[in-house]
């Protein structure tokens, strides 16, 4: 008999848990109906974890993600922990899972259904129809770059630093991740960065360029600045198929890819 796959479930703080609970019922579907039975484990993460726990995951909860073949997440955060030492604060969780998970390659999808096209910000011309994979970096940038930190410079002054940093080896797999999924769709990539002004984003367009012409010719390439790429987003986000970019970028226009499909972007609000 084959083993059981194991899943580690972490609902975390507020609509995490009622997300969770929806998913727990499926998993139970499917348990019962499908002969298909998982090993389910359930652990606390973020604001409620700092609360019964003192930090926002645990060094257990931590290796039970590790031996874990699946991680369902559900949400973290709330005004009630926003003064809580940053590397305990909800949201280092979710920084400590994708690092020490290594989840470089986050797929964001937005696609927008004929039922929910008039829900969605924009005109129905605009967005009727769309079908966006925007392929995010996840585990390195101005996330989690070194040195980081808020340093003291006179008794009138401070200084803040974050750092992004980018390897080339990082940026080819998440590289090659864009690449070949979009062979599966338009076979056409948008690299996105901040060449214009940022050394990373030279560095980023040059690698993602030279992968390109090495091992992925038969793919449609275009580079395009951040800035743009937002802007483009709402004027004519149709004109996209698979859009690369870093960590950074990558969750700024997937906020605004979110909004266009009148579905996931808008929900929690409602």
């Amino acid at each position: 008999m084959p083993k059981n796959k194991k899943i580690l479930v972490l609902p975390g703080d507020g609509i995490g848990i009622e997300v969770m609970n929806e998913v727990m019922n499926i998993l139970e579907w499917m348990n019962k109906y499908n002969s298909i039975t998982f090993d389910i484990s359930q652990r606390l993460v973020g604001g409620v974890a700092y609360d019964q726990e003192g930090d926002s995951i645990s060094d257990n909860t931590m290796e039970e993600a590790l031996k874990s073949d699946a991680v369902l997440f559900g949400a973290v955060g709330g005004s009630k922990w926003d003064n809580v030492l940053r590397e305990k604060r909800p949201e280092a969780a979710l920084l400590r899972l994708r690092k020490e998970l290594d989840l470089f390659a986050n797929l964001r999808p937005a696609v927008v259904f004929d039922a929910l096209a008039n829900s969605s910000s924009l005109k129905l011309d605009i967005v009727k129809g769309l079908d966006i994979l925007i392929i995010r970096e996840l585990t390195s940038g101005v996330y989690f770059g070194q040195p980081r930190g808020i340093h003291k410079i006179n008794d009138n002054e401070e200084k803040a630093i974050d750092t992004q940093s980018y390897t080339t080896s990082e940026i080819v797999r998440i590289g090659k991740v864009a690449f070949d999924l979009s062979k599966k769709r338009l076979s056409k990539v948008t690299s996105v960065e901040k060449s214009n002004v940022m050394e990373t984003g030279m560095f980023w367009r040059q690698t993602i360029s030279d992968l390109h012409i090495n091992e992925f010719k038969n793919v449609k390439l275009n580079h395009m600045l951040a800035d743009n790429c937002a802007m483009q987003l709402v004027r004519n986000p149709k004109q996209f198929d698979v859009i690369l970019t870093d960590n950074l970028f990558g969750d700024l226009l997937s906020d605004i890819a979110a909004m266009l499909t009148g579905s996931l972007g808008m929900l929690p609000s409602a």
